[in-house]
């Protein structure tokens, strides 16, 4: 019990950290475009996205044709970025939610892996200028 107690402790702390941790301003005004390919259900899906001001939009295609929009919300820690989103589909799919982490690789290039649950587990890459 003492033990649960103490991993949420430190969780909400790092959480709270990240949340008030200053961000560099100028370099969140410029979008970071990526693409997205996956699959569910033995269908192959694609989506496009971009992040600016740790806010992002991803736009969809999933399976039986299915189109749709994500907004999601990112944490930036120094190397990494998780994020969490909510978005809606077309076909009858309804409302999507997913969530992933994106990774710099280098200072211009990151890599991602996320799922959403239209679209099922994707990879990503994309660009910083």
């Amino acid at each position: 019990m003492k033990k649960a107690i103490i991993i949420k402790t430190i969780l909400a702390s790092l959480g709270f950290l990240t949340f008030l941790s200053p961000n560099q301003a100028s370099a969140q005004l410029i979008p970071q475009p990526w693409v997205s390919v996956g699959g569910n259900d033995g269908d192959v899906t694609y989506a496009v996205g971009a992040r600016a001001l740790n806010l992002g939009v991803e736009v969809g295609v999933g399976p039986d044709g299915s189109t749709g929009v994500d907004v999601l919300k990112f944490i930036s820690l120094p190397v990494i970025s998780p994020y969490v989103g909510l978005g809606y589909y077309s076909e009858d799919k309804g409302v999507a939610v997913s969530g992933g982490v994106q990774v710099g690789a280098t200072d211009h290039v990151f890599v991602g892996a996320g799922y959403n649950s239209v679209r099922g587990f994707n990879g990503q890459l994309g660009v910083r200028f």
